[in-house]
């Protein structure tokens, strides 16, 4: 196996769209060597390349908790993996059939980065500033996203707020995904990938200087 990324066979593509018409055991089973060759092998190599940028990566587990679910197909439909920068920025990618989604920004906040959140949002300047960050990159096609958001305002804030979407929201982070084309069976898959996490870095920069990573306990951070 290469340790350089060449992109994301066909064959990834075709696991995943059979393992979402059969999620069972056997199907995983007949089929593993596939997904270590076509889809585990390949993003490793990717996330090689790109952690000495990015930071480590950690890969989600293939197989679901189904435990407090009412699905209980066992397995996940993609694969992701996700990073921290030293400033605070997750960075994550994901790959399925749909293709290819990448993220960056704060996507769950702790109690005390919610609240710098917040003040800095609440702001004239600093949350004038955020808000065109957003919406510039909403304009290039990208999505703006949180774990959660409250459905009114939170304690302290006017619900008239000019900046209320900010403020419900539980995190920020900027999404944009890219449907299979051949340039997925390339290099050039690591490029869409990088060209996204730039885009955002502006975000990712104000998030860093505003936010920044949580300072929560370990046992405290773990309960939030």
């Amino acid at each position: 196996m290469s340790d350089r990324f060449t992109g994301f066979p066909p064959e990834a593509l075709t696991f995943f769209e059979g393992l979402e018409a059969d999620n069972s055991k056997p199907y995983w089973q007949a089929n593993k060597p596939r997904y270590e060759q076509a889809v585990r092998g390949p993003l490793l190599a990717l996330l090689g390349e790109l952690a000495p940028e990015y930071g480590d990566f950690h890969t989600f587990r293939p197989h679901k908790d189904v435990r407090f679910s009412k699905d209980k197909t066992p397995y996940k439909t993609n694969t992701g993996s996700v990073a921290e920068g030293e400033g605070g920025t997750t960075y994550y990618v994901q790959f399925s059939a749909a293709g290819l989604t990448v993220g960056s920004g704060y996507y769950a906040m702790a109690a005390d980065q919610l609240d710098r959140f917040r003040r800095a949002v609440d702001d004239d300047h600093r949350g004038t500033e955020v808000a065109a960050l957003g919406a510039a990159l909403v304009r290039a096609g990208y999505t703006l996203g949180a774990i959660n958001e409250l459905k009114t305002a939170p304690r302290g804030y006017p619900k008239d707020h000019p900046r209320i979407e900010l403020l419900r929201r539980k995190g920020l982070i900027a999404m944009r995904s890219f449907a299979p084309a051949p340039w997925l069976h390339t290099r050039r898959a690591k490029d869409r990938v990088v060209q996204a996490w730039r885009d955002a870095a502006p975000l990712s920069a104000w998030l860093d200087t505003h936010v920044g990573p949580s300072e929560l306990p370990p046992e405290e951070l773990e309960r939030w």
